[in-house]
C-alpha cells in the first residue's frame, strides 16, 4: 500500500519527466532498493530487482534500435561498442542523477547513511527499474521516449566517438611522454560475491588521476580510464 505523502511524491516526479501512468504501484516499487525490504521485513519479492532485469533488456532494446536505424553504415562490432558505452553503469547513473533519481528511491537507514542515494551502482539498477516499469505501463513507446531522453548525453558524446576502449586511448595518450608511467588500481569492493561494486583508480607517476564504478573490475578500470580522458579534455 502507497502512502499519501509517497503518492503525492511520485506523481510529482512523473509529471516532471512528462511520464503518465495509470498506477503507481509498479513505479514506486522499481524504486525499492532490497535494503529496505529486508529492513522492514517485506515480502523478499517486492524490491526492484526483478524490474531492473526487465529494464535492462527494454533499454537495450531501444537503444539497439536506435544506433541501428541511426548508423546504417556502421558494422556490428562498432554498434556494439557504441551500445555499450551508452548502456554503461556510469552512463545510466548519469541518467538517474539528472533527474535526481535518488531522493526518491526507498532504501534502508544503514544503506542510505552509507551514501547509497548517491551510489552509482544503486542509482543505475534504479533506473533501469524505472525503464521496466515505465515499459509495462506505458508500453514501448513510452518506454522508448524515456530512455532515449533521459539518455540523451550518453548517446551525443557516443556519436561524436566517445566510446570503445578508453583504457587503450588513454594509454596511447600517456606513451606520448616516455617519462610518465599508468597504473589501475582497485580501491574498494562492495556487496556479496554474487553482486559486487568496484571502485577503480588510475594514476599516473603515481598520482590518482581520476575514478571509475563498475559492476566488474574491467568496467571499474574503463570508467576511470573514461573519465581521466575527460579531465584531460581529451573527450567531453
Amino acid at each position: 500500500m502507497i502512502s499519501e505523502r509517497r503518492r503525492k511524491e511520485l506523481e510529482i516526479f512523473l509529471n516532471q519527466n512528462n511520464v503518465i501512468v495509470k498506477e503507481l504501484d509498479l513505479i514506486n516499487s522499481s524504486l525499492i532498493h532490497p535494503s529496505f525490504i529486508f529492513e522492514k521485513d517485506f515480502p523478499k519479492n517486492q524490491h526492484n530487482q526483478r524490474l531492473e532485469f526487465l529494464g535492462d533488456a527494454v533499454v537495450g532494446l531501444v537503444i539497439g534500435e536506435y544506433l541501428y536505424n541511426s548508423f546504417p553504415e556502421r558494422k556490428e562490432g562498432v554498434l556494439t561498442k557504441m551500445r555499450a558505452a551508452i548502456v554503461c553503469e556510469s552512463s545510466l547513473a548519469d541518467a538517474a542523477r539528472k533527474i535526481n533519481l535518488g531522493k526518491y528511491i526507498l532504501m534502508g537507514k544503514g544503506e542510505k547513511m552509507g551514501g547509497g542515494e548517491k551510489r552509482s551502482s544503486n542509482l543505475a539498477d534504479a533506473w533501469e527499474a524505472l525503464s521496466g516499469a515505465i515499459y509495462l505501463e506505458c508500453g514501448l513507446d513510452g518506454a522508448k521516449d524515456f530512455i532515449l531522453r533521459t539518455l540523451r548525453e550518453a548517446i551525443e558524446n557516443v556519436i561524436k566517438g566517445n566510446y570503445g576502449d578508453f583504457k587503450t586511448r588513454l594509454q596511447e595518450l600517456i606513451q606520448k611522454s616516455p617519462e610518465q608511467e599508468i597504473e589501475y588500481k582497485i580501491l574498494e569492493e562492495k556487496g556479496p560475491d554474487h553482486d559486487k561494486d568496484f571502485l577503480a583508480g588510475v594514476f599516473i607517476n603515481g598520482e590518482m588521476i581520476s575514478t571509475g564504478a563498475g559492476k566488474t573490475k574491467k568496467e571499474a578500470e574503463q570508467g576511470a580510464a573514461r573519465e581521466a580522458l575527460v579531465i584531460m579534455g581529451e573527450i567531453e
